[in-house]
C-alpha cells in the first residue's frame, strides 16, 4: 500500500527570487517502486526533474543539476526536492509521482509562484478579515495595489485557493481598472494607489479559502501575500440542547407549581388528629368559659 504526496499545506507556496524552497513528498513503498519528481509550467509539457529507485539517491534529468540550484533528499519513506536561489522561471507545478510497476499515480502536486521584487514596479498588499463569519453573511476582501507608471495598463484579479484543492481558481478579474488609480500626492512621485474590492455576499461553507489578489501589467503577474476567509457554520446542537434546558427548567417548575396545589388541597382535607382535637376543644372551652358571668348571691 503507498502513501504518498505532497502535504496539503504546501500545496500552493508563494516565495521571493533568490529564495529557496523544499518540497515533500512520503511514500511508504515497495522496493521495486520509482518515485519522479516532475515540473509542469503552465501551457507546457510536464518534465522530469529528478527519479529514485528502490530507495537509491536520487538522479537528474534533462539538465536540472547543471546549475546547481536542485537537490533531492531520499530516506526510507521519503524523496524531497530542495530548490535554492529562486528564480522567475521557477514558477510551476510540481508533482510527486509514484511509479509500480504499469501503475502510475500522481500526487496533487505544489503550486509554486516566484515573484521578483527587484524588477517589478508594483506593491499588492490584502487586509486580513479579522471578524467571524457564518454562513449566511457578507464581507468584502480588499486588496491595495501601489504601482509605477509604466507603458500599458494593468488588469487585477481575484484567485481562491480552497482546502484539499491543488490550484488555486481565478473567481474574479476587474479588466483594465487603471483609470480607477489615484496619483500620489506627491508631484514627481509616479506611484499611484489603486483599492480593489470584491464582495461575497451570502456566504456559505464552500467559500471558505484563501484569496489572492493578482496584478498582471508591465509583462508581470504579482501575487498578494493572500487573505484567508474561515466561514465557520453555527453550532445548532448549542443552541438545540439551550433549548431544551429552558423548556425542562419550565416543565419542572410547572410541575412543582401542581405538587404545591395538590399538597394544600390534601391537607385540607385531612381528617384532624386526636391532638388536634383536644387543643380545638380546649379552645372552643375556654370561648365557652369567657362568657360565663359570675353573679355573687345575697
Amino acid at each position: 500500500m503507498l502513501f504518498f504526496g505532497n502535504l496539503k499545506k504546501d500545496q500552493l507556496k508563494i516565495a521571493e527570487a533568490g529564495d529557496s524552497i523544499h518540497l515533500s513528498c512520503f511514500s511508504s513503498r515497495d522496493t521495486k517502486t520509482t518515485i519522479v519528481w516532475i515540473k509542469q509550467i503552465s501551457g507546457e509539457k510536464p518534465v522530469v526533474i529528478a527519479t529514485s529507485y528502490q530507495h537509491q539517491p536520487g538522479i537528474f534529468q534533462n539538465g536540472f543539476d547543471q546549475s546547481g540550484r536542485f537537490e533531492t533528499q531520499t530516506a526510507a519513506e521519503s524523496f524531497n526536492l530542495t530548490i535554492s536561489n529562486l528564480e522567475p522561471s521557477d514558477t510551476a507545478t510540481y508533482y510527486c509521482t509514484v511509479i509500480f510497476f504499469y501503475d502510475i499515480t500522481f500526487g496533487e502536486g505544489t503550486f509554486l509562484v516566484v515573484k521578483d521584487t527587484s524588477l517589478t514596479k508594483h506593491t499588492v498588499h490584502q487586509l486580513p478579515v479579522f471578524e467571524a463569519v457564518h454562513p449566511g453573511d457578507s464581507v468584502t476582501l480588499q486588496c491595495s495595489v501601489l504601482t509605477e507608471s509604466c507603458s500599458g495598463d494593468h488588469s487585477v484579479y481575484w484567485f481562491r485557493h480552497g482546502s484539499g484543492e491543488s490550484h488555486p481558481g481565478i473567481i474574479y478579474t476587474h479588466g483594465n481598472r487603471s483609470d480607477e488609480c489615484e496619483k500620489s500626492s506627491e508631484t514627481d512621485s509616479p506611484t499611484q494607489s489603486c483599492v480593489y474590492k470584491l464582495p461575497k455576499r451570502k456566504l456559505s461553507l464552500s467559500d471558505a479559502g484563501t484569496y489572492y489578489c493578482a496584478v498582471a501589467a508591465c509583462g508581470q503577474i504579482l501575487f498578494g501575500n493572500g487573505t484567508e476567509l474561515n466561514v465557520t457554520a453555527f453550532n445548532v446542537l448549542h443552541y438545540v440542547v439551550q433549548e431544551l434546558l429552558i423548556n425542562y427548567s419550565l416543565f419542572m417548575q410547572d410541575a412543582c407549581d401542581e405538587d404545591l396545589d395538590f399538597a394544600a388541597l390534601g391537607l385540607s382535607n385531612k381528617p384532624m388528629s386526636s391532638r388536634h382535637n383536644r387543643q380545638q376543644q380546649k379552645f372552643n372551652d375556654t370561648e365557652v368559659y369567657s362568657k360565663v358571668i359570675y353573679r355573687q348571691q345575697s
